[in-house]
């Protein structure tokens, strides 16, 4: 029975030994996947912008979104009616009402969002640039984390985005909610992008660097030192 015993817990510590190298491995994979799941995120928000930004020429989307505009004080001025005026005139997904058509090309409703869409669209490629271009990538991060920004604050400003009172939010809260995770995703892809412009900037450095001393010339001479220009002021 010992000798079972034995065995037994000498099958189970090689299991266990075997099972924490697999893990171990598996980590390192995963540790050394960062650069692949950030360009994986930027692909994510382009698909995300570039599919509601073309929503954006319909109809039905662009009503949708009335609301959000109407009710925000930096935004409203795209529209021609005051709210809430279009709580009387606001369709169903997909429901056509002439008269309330009529209202929102009089409003501009149609116009906003198309512009808008367009917008999107082009942040959302900025943002997929970034797998080519840091420099592109970064002013794409930064247009979508402001852009981001600008959609959380309907929460502040839209009364449909809530139910009643915090924290029970409507369906069309939860979907603004969740442009948490875009902010994040956007200033992950920022910061990646502002990693590589200082790698470059780093090479550009020390390449100028090598070419100075390859032509002959003293790094000390390739710029005066403000401290010795200053202490030689006086003097004159």
């Amino acid at each position: 029975m010992e000798r079972l015993a034995w065995r037994l817990r000498s099958t189970f510590g090689k299991m266990t030994r075997g099972a924490h190298h697999m893990m171990q491995r598996y980590l390192k994979w995963l540790a050394g996947r960062e650069r692949s799941f950030i360009h994986l995120i930027r692909i994510a928000i382009f698909i995300v912008m570039a599919w509601i930004g073309g929503l954006k020429f319909v109809p039905y989307e662009a009503e949708s979104i009335v609301p959000l505009i109407a009710n925000s004080p930096v935004m409203e001025f795209f529209y021609a009616k005051p709210a809430p005026e279009y709580k009387m005139y606001m369709n169903k997904e997909g429901e056509l009402v002439p008269e309330n058509r009529a209202w929102h090309q009089e409003n501009r409703t149609y116009i906003f969002a198309n512009v808008l869409g367009t917008v999107i669209i082009a942040i959302g490629i900025l943002v997929l640039l970034g797998l080519f271009s840091p420099t592109l990538g970064f002013i794409g991060a930064l247009l979508a984390a402001a852009m981001s920004c600008v959609t959380l604050s309907f929460l502040i400003t839209t009364p449909e985005a809530w139910v009643s009172h915090f924290p029970y939010l409507s369906g069309g809260g939860r979907l603004v909610v969740k442009d948490v995770i875009m902010l994040s995703g956007a200033l992950v892809c920022l910061s990646s992008s502002a990693q590589e412009l200082l790698k470059e900037h780093r090479y550009e450095g020390a390449r100028f660097g090598a070419g100075t001393a390859a032509a002959g010339v003293p790094a000390s001479n390739t710029a005066p030192l403000p401290a010795a220009r200053t202490a030689a002021t006086p003097e004159q």
